[in-house]
């Protein structure tokens, strides 16, 4: 079920609208936490979305934004916006768990680098979101805190392992989240969940701070993780990264000034993919949706991968991929997930929820993303993925907020 609500307290809008309506003093940053807090304690019962919600220095943060603005020190879009932090990155003088038993009263002692950056772009971090246990599933439904739940349907997962971020976003409970994906564990859930889940070219976004001063469980892990971004919009997504992203000497302009350049685009749309059939049909229909941008579009196959393959040959793959799979295209189409949203009872496993369409651009370094591109017959949420060669996000930004302009499926919004 489906509803269109939230429009009046802001709860669904855009950053690129309440932040503009910020800088014009037309919106009080106040007023929009207090908001999205009181949301929080209406929705956070019934949908587990945080582990932590930052209620008293949410508010603090936000009457320091609003004497910043007052005075004329607006920071850029995202000064006074709440947004969440998976609790994968510390965040100082505040719990980080990692949903994980033994770190359940583990206190960070600094901000993660990418925290920092938005705290200083003024961004108000209202909670830290719930995760599978250490980012090590894609069901979302393994946390010490209890599972979130898919606020299209508590009968079926969230995805994995950013499944309070997807939830809290599709949720209108924030307007943005920082995220991690080592298989797919932003996209997986955006896609389950019905929001933008983004993920860039190895290296792109700093991950210090992730559990500082804990060992990672193997060196795969370090090679995988890519730091994420969960929104509602495109948009969104290119004004978070801009504060995000490392210089990387790759790109002239800003992500989000890139978004509508109007650029020839070769497009390759995946021939050696499996998928259910609701998931192929809404994958059908939204090639059929890009068609019309009038782009040169060709059959091109994934460079898939596997858990078996290991790492011991990364570092040489990534240098070769942009040459292997992407000289005669600029994006590859393919469906975000193998299958619809499972059911919790269906989802026995921590890998439940197949990684295949997602894990090959983790281990290529490859910049991806999920858009919503449909509804399954149960009316739960299916991602559209587009990818392409490293350091390309703009390419993939341009056309996934192309498809989100072309459709209406951003739109809808869980029934609460």
């Amino acid at each position: 079920m489906k509803t269109q609500t939230g429009s009046k307290s802001h709860c669904f809008s855009n950053i690129s609208e309440v932040g503009e309506l910020i800088r014009q003093r037309k919106l009080s940053p106040v007023e929009l936490v207090t908001s999205c807090l009181e949301r929080i304690r209406h929705i956070q019962p019934r949908l587990n979305a945080f582990i932590t919600v930052a209620f008293d220095t949410a508010l603090q943060s936000a009457r320091a934004a609003e004497r910043e603005i007052q005075e004329g020190n607006w920071k850029g879009p995202l000064h006074g916006v709440p947004i969440g932090i998976k609790d994968f990155y510390d965040t100082v003088g505040t719990k980080t768990t990692a949903a994980f038993e033994h770190f359940r009263d583990r206190i960070a002692k600094k901000d993660a680098a990418s925290v920092e950056k938005l705290k200083k772009a003024g961004a108000i971090i209202v909670g830290k979101t719930n995760m599978h246990t250490l980012g090590m599933g894609t069901t979302g439904l393994d946390s010490w805190f209890g599972a979130p739940r898919n606020p299209w349907n508590s009968g079926y997962i969230p995805g994995g392992s950013s499944s309070g971020s997807a939830v809290a976003v599709a949720s209108g409970l924030c307007y943005a989240t920082l995220d991690t994906d080592a298989v797919g564990s932003c996209r997986l859930p955006a896609a389950c969940c019905g929001v933008v889940g983004f993920k860039g070219s190895y290296g792109l976004i700093d991950m210090q701070g992730i559990l500082d001063g804990e060992k990672p469980p193997d060196e795969d892990i370090i090679w995988m993780s890519h730091a994420g971004i969960t929104t509602r919009s495109v948009t969104d997504t290119a004004i978070v990264l801009d504060v995000l992203a490392e210089g990387d000497g790759h790109r002239e302009a800003s992500f989000v000034t890139e978004l509508n350049q109007e650029k020839p685009l070769r497009i390759g749309v995946a021939d050696n993919c499996k998928a259910g059939r609701d998931v192929m049909d809404a994958f059908e229909r939204a090639i059929q949706t890009i068609q019309a941008f009038g782009y040169s579009m060709s059959n091109a196959a994934v460079p898939f991968t596997s858990f078996s393959k290991g790492i011991a040959d990364i570092a040489a793959d990534r240098k070769s991929i942009a040459r292997q799979s992407f000289d005669h295209i600029d994006v590859l189409l393919l469906p975000t997930t193998v299958t619809s949203p499972l059911t919790i009872k269906d989802a026995g496993q921590p890998l439940s929820l197949s990684p295949e369409n997602t894990m090959f651009a983790n281990y290529y370094g490859l910049p991806a993303i999920s858009v919503p591109c449909g509804f399954d017959q149960h009316g739960l949420p299916l991602g559209l993925q587009i990818v392409a060669k490293p350091w390309d996000e703009s390419a993939v930004l341009r056309l996934a907020h192309q498809f989100q302009t072309a459709t209406f499926f951003s739109k809808e919004h869980p029934a609460e």
